[in-house]
């Protein structure tokens, strides 16, 4: 037996064998590392909306620990009741019904979660997150799923390997009681690779003159002011600090931490009900914000919507084109409101 770094030739008649054995596993290895996961659906018969919000979800919470919070249902409905009315200035002249149902549910296991945030707070680029449902009119089936976790981690950039394995386990009870509620057939979506910075992040000096909680609260009415002024909807709110106060464990190491929930609703429109209501999983887009205790910084994260064309696979020029509108117009707002980009 020769050995060389890395390689083990070996001689005689087992040689050839055993290279055809070795140039199928790297042929299978380099495949596996152009596959990475993008989404995990289960795809049910029929409508199951009244069941997914009058049974299952109000049952989750026991059944994962995945409580819910800022629920908007039939998101369908807004965008016929405006771009579908012409008597609505921002109707839409090409308005078609696309769906029976859109629904943006953004769920997080807080207990679980915890222990994650303390040491890789950029996790919260996805918490919480939204158990994404949808059907559309051109199917009888109903789509019940999420972006994949490991995904998730990648965009934001998490590699403690620990904090890793924990956040991808969270969702094994998720996942176990959607299949155990709804069946239907289980789809995993693909993609081949992030875009070069998934996520865009900022630094604001902060103000420790005085209460920090004071200067938090002022600064989320700038802040919502400011998105609110250029049409973005606040589709959500959750302040991780007094979230586990109230659960009488108290988040270590951080002053302040809370996620937005941010949604564009004519950019969403022209996404989802435009042919890919499957990108919801990434709605609505939540940026994260903390403060280290005693630090004169706040650090602010959101993943790029670069990341919904290259996870989406999403070709279509239209979309693009709004995707990076979107993306320079976030970077704007928040550079207007004194952050610095880092």
């Amino acid at each position: 037996m020769l050995k060389y770094p890395n390689l083990t030739i070996l001689q005689g008649k087992n040689m050839i064998k055993t290279i055809i054995k070795s140039s199928l596993a790297l042929s299978i290895a380099a495949s596996a590392a152009f596959a990475l996961p993008a989404s995990h659906f289960n795809v049910i018969d029929g409508d199951q909306e009244e069941k997914y919000e009058a049974k299952f979800l109000p049952s989750l919470e026991d059944a994962t620990g995945f409580s819910l919070s800022d629920p908007h249902e039939k998101i369908d409905d807004a965008y016929k009741a405006r771009y579908g009315n012409p008597e609505d200035p921002d109707y839409d002249k090409d308005w078609t019904t696309n769906l029976d149902n859109l629904g943006f549910f953004s769920i997080s296991n807080d207990v679980a979660l915890k222990p994650i945030l303390e040491s890789s707070p950029q996790a919260a680029g996805f918490q919480p997150f939204n158990l994404h449902i949808y059907k559309t009119k051109a199917e009888n089936v109903t789509y019940i799923g999420h972006l994949a976790p490991e995904t998730m981690l990648d965009i934001t950039g998490v590699t403690n390997e620990a904090d890793r394995k924990a956040y991808v386990d969270m969702f094994k009870p998720l996942d176990a009681y959607v299949t155990k509620e709804f069946g239907g057939k289980i789809i995993n979506t693909t993609f081949d690779k992030l875009p070069a910075k998934p996520m865009m992040t900022f630094e604001f000096e902060v103000d420790r003159s005085g209460d920090i909680v004071e200067w938090a609260e002022t600064f989320q009415e700038e802040f919502e002011a400011a998105f609110e002024e250029k049409h973005y909807i606040i589709a959500g709110f959750k302040n991780f600090v007094e979230t586990y106060e109230d659960l009488e464990t108290p988040m270590k190491g951080y002053d302040q931490f809370f996620v937005y929930g941010l949604c564009h609703f004519t950019f969403s429109y022209n996404v989802f009900n435009k042919g890919r209501p499957d990108a919801g999983v990434f709605a609505p887009c939540a940026m994260y914000f903390y403060i280290k205790e005693g630090s004169n910084k706040m650090v602010v994260g959101m993943p790029r919507l670069a990341v919904w064309a290259a996870v989406m696979e999403i070709k279509d020029p239209v979309k693009l084109e709004w995707i990076k509108k979107i993306d320079d117009e976030i970077v704007g707002i928040m550079k207007g409101l004194g952050a610095k980009e880092i």
